[in-house]
């Protein structure tokens, strides 16, 4: 699918003249202040953002002087949450690397592939909103009861499919797009989950953690499942995500309610779609992430298509191999996760520049001579990857009102997961008709176009303009504040 102590030295929002002060706001240190940037313009946001607060001050978790990378792991709900998705995402990993896998082998194909994760992917671009309308309106820990619990059922129903040996490939459509239908709900509600249990000071932190953990288990997960599919087969495989679902569920039994962050819930009410767009559109500071890390998603995240290609077609591997080259970009991701976790504030302008050397290093691999450059270049690709992620999701939830975070974050994940079924088929397409680079390097100039792109508006609507110069006899380019007055509250977002 990121802040913790260092949202106080953030730097605020009403120096406009500094262009190092133009990052996105940080909540205040106080649970009850928790209000978006522009919270004056609501009047219902204030009251919202109140509700934001701690039980007592022993469930309100102190912020630390100094930045930590593992800060948000003292609280103890927390704790709990992130040792429960360690271990489901290893398994999910596991699954996700079969799943590709075996797809590929039943049909020899990278579409089929495509197919497989787009249909995963298809129910949040059709009902992504709707998820985070019931994320706002229903306690959030009684919900990701149900949805983790439905999403262990799947794996163990695709685990005695294979384990029977009358597994097709229509059971793994149907079934990936079972998995997608419960994400709708899961997604939106876990990502705001978080925000309750460490609160707004320890943001940041925890969802460059959350990103850390999901892959951590990157790591482990797609090795384990190489050595399974060689070994013993696929179905294995499947079984053990499914019963890794049992240590999240248990993870929210063990959580201690009185120690959640308050939130206000949504009462049901008409127009609340309307309501949550109507809102991001409004704010320049929520819309142009969410359209970055909407082309970044849809074009440059194909990873199961290319590397099950690379592995395939180009190198002649089996899933050994594929499994190794995931483990490598999960090295990348872990180190991307743990920077972000230290970094005391979120800046727009650091968002555009690492999706744009995301998609250099794209095209750099798929450019890259031999195998071992290829799999090296998989380390800083995996690093950008989890970079742009982490900056993008931390700088939306800390602009957005505790309110109306589900729905913001049930459209950023719509955009960012439900692209994946317009761009996963047209990656395949490319990459089945030209060939394994030319669909990598596809992906990447999309991705270096759109950062581009949307660095551009960002300066424009920032008051910003690019300086070329000679910094000590070296070429330096960067964005200076206009001569004229730039509007105070966009001055806050780049």
């Amino acid at each position: 699918m990121s802040t913790g102590p260092g949202a106080a030295s953030a730097p605020g929002p009403n120096d406009p003249d500094s262009p190092d002060a133009l990052s996105t706001p940080a909540s205040s240190t106080s649970p009850a202040s928790s209000t978006s940037p522009a919270s004056s313009t609501s009047p219902a946001s204030a009251a919202s953002a109140a509700s934001s607060t701690a039980p007592d001050s022993s469930a309100s978790p102190a912020s630390p002087e100094k930045s930590s990378t593992f800060s948000s792991l003292r609280i103890r709900n927390y704790r709990l949450f992130a040792t429960g998705g360690l271990v489901s995402n290893t398994g999910t990993w596991m699954s996700r690397i079969t799943q590709d896998w075996l797809v590929l082998s039943l049909t020899g194909s990278s579409a089929a592939v495509g197919i497989t994760t787009a249909l995963q992917f298809l129910p949040m671009l059709l009902f992504g909103l709707y998820g985070g309308v019931i994320a706002d309106r229903y306690p959030k820990r009684r919900m990701l009861f149900f949805t983790q619990g439905a999403l262990g059922l799947c794996g163990l129903a695709l685990a005695v499919l294979t384990l029977s040996g009358q597994v097709q490939v229509w059971h793994v459509y149907l079934i990936a797009f079972l998995l997608g239908m419960v994400t709708v709900v899961d997604n939106p509600t876990r990502q705001t989950f978080v925000s309750e249990m460490v609160g707004p000071d320890q943001l940041r932190n925890a969802v460059s953690l959350n990103s850390a953990n999901f892959n951590s288990a990157r790591l482990i997960g797609p090795a384990v499942a190489g050595v399974l599919i060689s070994t013993v087969g696929s179905g294995w495989a499947f079984l053990i995500n499914g019963l890794a679902f049992l240590a999240p569920i248990t993870g929210l039994l063990l959580m201690r309610p009185s120690e959640l962050y308050k939130v206000e819930r949504t009462p049901r009410g008409k127009g609340q779609l309307r309501e949550g767009l109507r809102y991001v559109a409004a704010r320049p500071e929520l819309i142009w992430p969410i359209v970055l890390i909407g082309f970044v998603g849809t074009f440059g995240y194909n990873f199961p298509i290319w590397l099950t290609a690379f592995a395939d077609e180009v190198y002649h591997a089996g899933a050994g191999t594929y499994g190794l080259l995931n483990t490598l970009m999960a090295v990348g991701s872990v180190a991307g996760a743990l920077l972000s976790a230290r970094r005391a504030s979120v800046r727009l302008r650091f968002l555009v520049g690492s999706a744009a050397v995301f998609g250099v290093l794209e095209i750099a691999a798929a450019l890259s001579p031999s195998y071992w450059l290829f799999a090296f270049l998989l380390i800083p690709i995996g690093m950008a990857a989890l970079t742009v992620n982490t900056t993008a999701n931390a700088s939306v939830q800390l602009a957005t009102d505790p309110a109306m975070r589900g729905r913001v974050m049930s459209l950023f994940m719509m955009v960012f997961v439900g692209g994946t079924p317009l761009g996963a088929p047209l990656v395949g397409w490319v990459t089945d008709t030209f060939g394994a680079r030319m669909g990598f390097a596809f992906g990447g100039l999309v991705s270096a176009l759109a950062a581009a792109t949307v660095g551009l508006v960002l300066a424009r609507v920032g008051g910003l303009r690019l300086s070329v110069g000679w910094n000590h006899g070296h070429p330096r380019v960067r964005f200076v504040p206009r001569e004229e007055e730039r509007e105070p509250e966009l001055a806050t977002v780049a």
